[in-house]
């Protein structure tokens, strides 16, 4: 047995596949691969699968990872060749290999939003004087006893750095967010609060997450 990471690109339709049904999908390929897993034990055995930093529902990625642990001795590239033979489109294995950090290593991500209003210079005005301000207010899910409620918190420390501008007819958002066990922001969140701050609807959106980084500004591979 030994341990290996896939990293696969997530793009297209497929960032409309939820995190419950990746790992579904990626136990069909595997299976249909005919790549052996091995499975944990006890009373429930289940192929060991780890992923490093599930994905928003809606946001491409080209930085994805996925743990296994197989049997036999087949090659990173056969693993690579006969996945991407399998799995559904939208899902490609970009790399395999043995060495690797572990998760808690996370502490950053990089995101490109896409973004398209009807005034784009009004829109880029308004988004850069609310990333600027010392305040953005998002709106989280809670509860309070029996009841669901929104609570207002300010996410501006997710915020590392960001460059924003207007490029071939929509606004390009290049952000660095906290990511990992400790912190971590959804950038869809990110997104809502942004609009809503705004105050102005969008005719189109695109996110994707490029890269996750470590606290010294490594790549997380």
């Amino acid at each position: 047995m030994r341990e290996i990471r896939l990293r696969f690109s997530k793009t297209g339709q497929a960032k409309y596949i939820s995190h419950l049904d990746t790992n579904r999908a990626f136990s069909r390929a595997f299976a249909r691969a005919g790549i052996e897993l091995w499975y944990t034990e006890g009373f429930n055995p289940h192929a060991y699968m780890s992923f490093s930093l599930p994905l928003s529902l809606g946001v491409e990625s080209l930085c994805e990872n996925v743990d296994i642990r197989i049997l036999g001795d087949m090659s990173n590239e056969e693993v690579k060749k006969r996945m991407n033979a399998t799995l559904p489109e939208g899902l490609r294995i970009v790399d395999v290999y043995d060495d690797f950090l572990d998760c808690h290593e996370i502490v950053y991500s990089d995101y490109v939003y896409k973004l398209e209003f009807k005034d784009n210079e009004e829109a880029l005005k308004r988004i850069k004087e609310l990333l600027d301000s010392e305040e953005i207010i998002a709106l989280k899910k809670g509860k309070k006893g029996k009841r669901r409620i929104l609570n207002e918190t300010n996410i501006k420390e997710f915020i590392v750095k960001y460059n924003i501008s207007i490029r071939n007819g929509q606004i390009v958002l290049n952000i660095r967010l906290l990511a990992g066990q400790d912190k971590n922001l959804n950038p869809s969140l990110l997104f809502d609060s942004i609009i809503r701050g705004i105050d102005m609807d969008y005719e189109y959106k695109e996110i994707s997450r490029i890269s996750l980084l470590t606290k010294d500004l490594k790549e997380y591979k």
